[in-house]
């Protein structure tokens, strides 16, 4: 497997790194992972996903990039959601310009689940497959590109997740290409607080439900 680093000019011209994890020229296909802002590709939920893709033969795609720093000081909250949807964008139409992958599937967790949203209505991501892990169903955004997907997609949430909306989350059932799970007693790092045993057993679950999703 050949690792490659990345850095394009981002929104307002700060770099913005990324990491390529290739298989080859006979890739099965590529998933792009989307973190959330503090929870990063080396968090559980997004290191083991990407465990799963290269086991399937996919090249993997980290956007790493980090709002929380010095040179996002300045800049409003709805500025750095216009950076995070123009950064990916960019990295995205960058690492997919030089390679046609038979089949794109993007992972994103939480604040990621933003830009996910925004490249739904991308043309050529039509046919790829989305999942929505701990999205940010209370965002008005995000919902109403969920609802609207035409994408096949898996979202996974917790009812204890600050981001949980009962009544938005059973709405999204309506869409017949969403898979919905909500997973019973977790956190927004679908976890069980400090119970780690138990984060564990529930972990190794959502990765079997990810792993049947993407094999699918």
């Amino acid at each position: 497997m050949k690792i490659t680093s990345g850095v394009i000019k981002g929104y307002g011209e700060i770099d913005v790194a990324y990491t390529r994890l290739s298989q080859g020229e006979n890739a099965e296909g590529i998933a792009i992972l989307l973190p959330g802002l503090g929870y990063t590709v080396q968090a559980p939920l997004l290191h083991y996903s990407t465990g799963i893709y290269l086991e399937n033969g996919y090249d993997v795609l980290h956007v790493n990039y980090q709002y929380t720093g010095a040179d996002y000081e300045r800049f409003s909250v709805d500025e750095v959601d216009d950076a995070l949807k123009h950064d990916v964008n960019k990295i995205v139409d960058a690492v997919l310009l030089d390679h046609a992958y038979p089949h794109i599937h993007i992972v994103a967790k939480s604040f990621g689940t933003l830009a996910l949203c925004h490249e739904a209505a991308r043309e050529f991501l039509q046919d790829a497959k989305f999942i929505w892990l701990t999205p940010l169903l209370k965002d008005d955004e995000i919902f109403q590109a969920m609802l609207d997907s035409k994408q096949e997609g898996l979202c996974i949430i917790g009812d204890e997740d600050r981001h949980y909306d009962e009544g938005r989350f059973n709405e999204l059932k309506r869409n017949q290409r969403l898979e919905m799970h909500l997973v019973k007693g977790v956190n927004h790092s679908l976890e069980h607080g400090f119970r780690v045993l138990d984060s564990i057993s529930t972990h190794k679950e959502i990765m079997s439900i990810i792993k049947a999703f993407s094999e699918a």
